[in-house]
């Protein structure tokens, strides 16, 4: 019984070597944009400063995509992070997840003319009132 916990802690290290996706600055406030090339690792880019919430900081990233696409820019996905959390915005919205590659959270959903709504906002029955009924 005396080696399982001596076990435990050799193993720790190789543990903690499988952890190696970045993880998002935690820093209070900070809004950054995430850029990373093909083999080269993840560079965090200050975007905005004093912002309250994700939320904001999820809409300065969504504005930093609009005017590079206003400059002729054709990157319509946008990755950025706040206080320890990844934001994915792309042409469904806006998700949050707390890694790279981990799930992700749908938070605001595009609506028919390109603007940003919570999902349960949407009132679709007007849209689907036209449409047959679906089949059982």
């Amino acid at each position: 019984m005396r080696w399982l916990p001596l076990m435990a802690v050799a193993l720790l290290p190789l543990l903690s070597a499988c952890e190696t996706a970045a993880r998002a600055p935690n820093d209070p406030g900070i809004c950054y944009s995430v850029a990373q090339k093909e083999g080269q690792e993840m560079a965090f880019n200050v975007l905005a400063r004093d912002q309250p919430q994700i939320e904001t900081c999820a809409a300065r990233l969504e504005e930093m995509r609009l005017n590079f696409l206003r400059l002729g820019g054709t990157n319509r996905d946008v990755v950025g992070a706040y206080q320890g959390r990844f934001i994915f915005v792309d042409r469904r919205g806006i998700s949050f997840s707390q890694r790279i590659d981990g799930p992700r959270f749908f938070a605001l959903a595009r609506t028919g003319d390109g603007r940003l709504a919570v999902p349960g906002a949407i009132d679709f029955s007007e849209a689907m009132k036209d449409q047959p009924a679906p089949a059982p």
